[in-house]
């Protein structure tokens, strides 16, 4: 096989390329390692090798050191040397075709999607509800549904769950799974939602994975990265639903390709454990089968995070490429887990893969890798190639243009307010409110109206009465006034007359 039918990514100790069959991408793979072992470069190398070979990428950059596939590469020092290393590196410092995305529209273009794409299962995970809750929220989806209320951001559902509160008979035979307790659960999960900052997730306009799709104008695959610097640690589970959302949506969407030479797009998610943690099993499970049939659509999926054992078995056992840099093993758990990474490599009987795991170097791994007919290699050790853009974060400047002159530029950036749900219920409920009020006015002329002719003459006496009453009135404070004055006139002159004694 010859290295253009692979996208390489290191030297083997024999100075030898080491990459994977670009026919056989779309089987996923993993990055794993320690903090500060060469994982993110190791990320770059690969992300670039998708790009050359006309293959879209999605990434995530948890730690701001990934933008720099935007500008040409500098490589000195050890970098240079072991490009050096390597002469069958072709190596030229360029900058990537890359596009900025960001959550809250800060360092990139706004990256939204509606709740109604999302859906209550992916929805009840974000908000981590108890399953009385996920029934009601289910309920409330399904009187959308029926109903054609489109929820698109936060106020939809907020306003859906308000109503359904003052009319439980809309939810029919659903009525059960919908109580107030749960009711007020749920409006509680979305005002902590909104305190992360999670609301601007939702809305439009929504992502098109089309413009995920789109080559560059020179061929390369154009790489999107998704700034989540301080998105995995302010809002890990809007980071993590995101992801799964857009693997899901990927799934739906995209055709059966059957075996191709090479995927039409490269998920890359670090922070992989965060995709797994406290997720309920019908989602796990879910998550577990789209990564297992999403490779038909040719999509390749690859996890980065510090060891295999964050990944459930069943997604371990999918993988065709695993790149494993150093680990470190201080307590008993931590060498039963050393010794789990090392059976899970075919061995190599020209070192013993289990003490070589804590004498790798930074920029060294482990590499299994598929061979031709899709069986697992014999493992490697393997020398990373250094990237040809930058290593290292684009400065805000930088940022700023490439946000400026893409070609997505204004297509994302001002959020739309559409009629959806909020709209139509506040509509209805103005509308029940002037009926009601029209209504209370109709039955009160109704009743003056309906008066008997006979109680025009009571209505006078009442009215004779009260302007009798009304001159009494007058005259008890004329005579009281009066007195009073006199009284007054009295006790002043008293108390001069006692004055001048």
């Amino acid at each position: 096989m010859s290295v253009s039918d692979q996208f390489v990514f290191g030297a083997d100790q024999g100075g030898q390329p080491v990459g994977q069959p670009l026919r056989l991408a779309n089987r996923h793979g993993l990055v794993a390692g320690a903090t500060g072992t060469g994982k993110t470069v190791t990320l770059q190398r690969l992300i670039e090798g998708f790009s050359d070979a006309g293959v879209a990428v999605f990434a995530a950059d948890v730690k701001g050191d990934l933008c720099g596939l935007g500008a040409a590469g500098a490589p000195q020092g050890k970098v240079a040397e072991r490009i050096a290393s390597m002469p069958w590196l072709a190596h030229r410092p360029t900058a990537y075709p890359l596009t900025l995305w960001d959550v809250h529209g800060r360092s990139g273009h706004p990256l939204r999607t509606t709740l109604s794409e999302m859906g209550p299962l992916l929805l009840g995970a974000l908000l981590e509800l108890s399953d009385s809750q996920q029934a009601a929220l289910y309920a409330a989806f399904k009187v959308a549904d029926r109903e054609g209320l489109l929820l698109l951001d936060l106020k939809d559902l907020k306003a859906l769950l308000a109503h359904l509160k003052a009319h439980p008979q809309v939810l029919g035979d659903d009525g059960a799974l919908f109580t107030q307790a749960s009711a007020q659960a749920l409006l509680r999960r979305l005002a902590s939602l909104e305190q992360q900052g999670g609301e601007a997730l939702f809305g439009e306009p929504a992502l098109q994975l089309e413009d995920l799709l789109h080559p560059d104008r020179d061929g390369r695959g154009r790489i999107h990265l998704l700034d989540a610097s301080r998105l995995v640690h302010e809002a890990p589970k809007v980071y993590a639903t995101f992801l799964l959302w857009l693997l899901a949506e990927l799934f739906e969407q995209l055709p059966e390709r059957g075996d191709a030479d090479k995927p039409v797009l490269a998920l890359f998610f670090d922070e992989a454990h965060l995709l797994f943690a406290d997720t309920p099993k019908a989602l796990q499970e879910r998550l577990e089968q789209v990564v297992r049939l999403i490779r038909s659509k040719g999509v390749g999926v690859y996890f980065v995070t510090q060891s295999p054992g964050d990944l459930p078995d069943d997604v371990l056992a999918q993988l065709g490429l695993r790149i494993q840099h150093g680990l470190r093993a201080f307590t008993a758990r931590e060498q039963k887990a050393l010794r789990a990474v090392a059976d899970g490599f075919r061995p190599n009987p020209a070192f013993d893969t289990l003490s070589l795991l804590t004498e790798l170097g930074i920029g060294e791994a482990l590499v299994g890798t598929l061979e031709d007919k899709g069986t697992p290699a014999m493992v490697r050790r393997v020398a990373i190639a250094p990237p040809q853009s930058r290593i290292g974060p684009l400065s805000e400047a930088e940022r700023a243009a490439l946000v400026r002159h893409s070609s997505l530029a204004g297509r994302y950036d001002q959020a739309i307010d559409r009629e959806s749900a909020y709209e139509l219920l506040s509509a209805r409920a103005a509308a029940a409110s002037a009926e009601a009020e029209r209504a209370a006015q109709a039955k009160a002329g109704a009743s003056t109206a309906g008066a008997p002719a006979a109680g025009i003459g009571s209505m006078a006496g009442d009215l004779l009465g009260s302007l009798a009453s009304q001159a009494m009135k007058s005259a008890v404070r004329q005579v009281a006034n009066q007195i009073g004055r006199q009284l007054v006139r009295g006790l002043m002159g008293s108390l001069l007359g006692g004055k001048r004694r």
